[in-house]
């Protein structure tokens, strides 16, 4: 039986004997978080967990004790669970997060992936794997890893480089310091990303006097960093010389809120915006000044401002090689660079102009007023936006052929298939080709309405994000699009989704094998080799056709197969109806992708081979080089 909470002479209430991990999930479940308007909301929106030896008698049983105020939720793969907090994060825009509890050994090390990728992403994750005994009393315990140099090391510290903030509690007192520290890497507009408390099985499970304050925690407080004097006069002056400037939105201006703040710069000064996979959705699809998707999977309106532009104002973005066209896009442009980080900020010798991205370009709005790009240069804008946009419902919206559609088609037949509440979806997606198709061609009206995790470009990641982004906007309709590799890679959080109550629409685009990069591997002059499934079979193997639409319904689903965009249609429309889980599995064809935009990225290819493509794609990769800006 727990001790009393003790009261020290005076008779004030000070401390409370409880284990560790009672007082972590009593202080996550009473952590609060102010939103803008002054709202409180739970920080941590529940626990992900799968049990094993290593966390359920001491962590799960925290966390039954408080699972009316702190949910936890059951999932069917470890990683599939920590994308689905990531995403979680990431929908809330980093106001919010999810923790993710796993044992020891593998269960801790299939979170080494989603951790990698938050940490890309710049997305907050709490990770609370089980630990090794700290008394070591009875090593090698089960799913032990033992190194024969370092006695301290476990499986967990795999977990060391992916994330930003990494702990191991080897006495229960130290959760008071830990657990904080972790918050305040998480809530930290400029550090935010994964954090780790690794948790060993026998101090999760020890006792100690927990103050009550900890147990009951001040709210989080977001904070909104100001830009020093000098950058700000800097950075107005470089905005005020040019006469073509470009912004590029980034993930960040999701993050900080700063939509508005966005399209008011843009139109007050004339300025074109082209947006990052993070940043889409910065600005409305119709935005007059929004020149949609910039860089390798860019529009054409977007591409050819930035090669043009004599100033990138980059907000809150990575500067990633498929933005900047691996250093080719910008080449004749000034960069700056408006981030809360200050790392991003310094990227390829710009300017920085360090500062939440909210307060970073309403300030330069109030400091440029009467200040305008080169009328020619904004119309110029106005224009291409309106004929890409013209062209988008050309591309999506095409007659069927007869032959197999392509990704283009698939997404109009998605997009329009609730022409009443085009506001409500959610697209969803990681990797392949329907990245660079949904970054050019999805119509994403509000700040949200596009969630492409293209960091990490992490196959596997759709229907477990897709789960995530249901949990955070219960009230939106959450289409996961996703090619049939990733389907195969990871589709356990359908039943998740299922046995839980959250209803996505999966539309399953079926290519056959891995269609995206064998059309790079020939593009590269390489031959047919190990991507399509058609081309792996060996001598005394089968080829094999998978039903996918039978295997979403084992998972729980309401599944089918349809034949055609206008089976899609009708599918769509049914799906949306529905209230369990759907999904839709289409054919369609790798060997068609839309050719408008785009620009050079760079894939090493082979200085000496025997094969003549090889030999031809070296020459045009040599060729792009002399084009990259260093």
């Amino acid at each position: 039986m727990a001790r009393q909470p003790q009261t020290p002479p005076g008779g004030r209430l000070k401390t409370e004997r409880i284990t560790m991990t009672q007082a972590l999930v009593r202080h996550l479940a009473a952590l609060r978080v102010e939103l803008d308007d002054g709202t409180l909301l739970p920080y941590c929106g529940g626990v992900w967990s799968i049990f094993g030896h290593g966390n359920v008698a001491g962590l799960g049983e925290a966390l039954w004790a408080e699972r009316r105020s702190l949910a936890t939720h059951r999932a069917h793969n470890e990683q599939g669970m920590a994308h689905a907090a990531i995403a979680y994060a990431k929908a809330n825009f980093r106001r919010r997060i999810m923790a993710v509890t796993s044992s020891i050994g593998p269960g801790a090390t299939n979170l080494v992936t989603a951790a990698a990728l938050a940490h890309v992403n710049r997305l907050p994750v709490l990770l609370l794997p089980g630990d090794t005994f700290a008394s070591r009393a009875p090593d090698p315990v089960l799913q032990q890893l033992e190194d024969f140099h370092h006695g301290d090391l476990s499986a967990n510290d795999a977990l060391r480089p992916v994330t930003r903030y990494f702990d191991r509690l080897m006495r229960p007192e130290q959760v008071l310091t830990a657990l904080p520290r972790a918050i305040q890497v998480m809530t930290d507009p400029a550090l935010c990303g994964p954090v780790c408390l690794a948790l060993p099985q026998d101090v999760q499970t020890q006792a100690f006097d927990c103050p009550l304050d900890f147990l009951h925690p001040a709210p989080i407080r977001l904070r909104r960093p100001e830009p020093d004097a000098g950058e700000l006069a800097h950075a107005i002056a470089a905005l005020r010389a040019a006469r073509r400037p470009v912004i590029v939105a980034g993930g960040g201006v999701l993050y900080s809120g700063a939509s508005e703040a966005l399209a008011a710069l843009a139109l007050q000064c004339g300025i074109p915006v082209a947006e990052t996979q993070a940043g889409k959705s910065s600005l409305a699809w119709d935005h007059p000044m929004n020149l949609g998707a910039v860089g390798v999977t860019g529009s054409p309106a977007a591409n050819e401002l930035a090669r043009e532009a004599d100033l990138v104002l980059a907000v809150g973005s990575r500067l990633q090689d498929f933005t900047t066209g691996s250093h080719t896009l910008f080449t004749g442009a000034k960069l700056l660079s408006l981030n809360v980080q200050a790392f991003d900020a310094a990227k390829w010798h710009g300017q920085s102009l360090v500062c939440d991205a909210r307060v970073g370009l309403t300030r330069l709005a109030a400091e440029t007023r009467g200040w305008a790009a080169d009328p020619a240069w904004t119309d110029r804008a106005r224009a291409a936006a309106a004929t890409w946009n013209a062209r988008v419902t050309e591309l999506t919206l095409a007659a069927p052929t007869g032959a197999a559609p392509y990704d283009a088609e698939v997404i109009g037949a998605v997009r329009d298939s609730a022409p009443d509440s085009p506001q409500r979806d959610i697209a969803v997606c990681a990797a392949g080709t329907l990245p660079a198709e949904l970054h050019k061609l999805w119509r994403a009206a509000r700040p949200g309405g596009y969630h492409v995790e293209y960091g990490y470009s992490c196959m596997g990641y759709e229907i477990a994000g897709g789960l995530g982004v249901k949990m955070a906007c219960p009230g939106a309709e959450v289409i996961v699009m996703v090619g049939d590799g990733s389907y195969l890679m990871m589709n356990s959080e359908i039943a998740t989704s299922v046995m839980l109550g959250h209803k996505l629409i999966v539309v399953v685009l079926d290519n056959r094998g891995y269609g995206c990069i064998q059309r790079l591997q020939t593009a590269t002059g390489g031959a047919h080799f190990n991507n399509l499934l058609q081309d792996c079979v060996p001598e005394g193997g089968h080829d094999v056709r998978i039903d996918f639409a039978a295997h979403a319904a084992s998972l729980g689903a309401e599944s089918v197969h349809v034949d055609g965009i206008p089976a899609l249609k009708a599918a769509m429309q049914r799906a949306r109806a529905a209230t369990r889980t759907q999904v839709i599995v289409i054919d369609t064809t790798h060997t068609r992708t839309t050719d408008d935009g785009g620009c050079w990225w760079e894939v090493a290819v082979p200085e000496i081979s025997q094969r003549p493509e090889v030999n031809d794609a070296h020459a045009l990769y040599r060729a792009g080089k002399q084009t990259q800006r260093l």
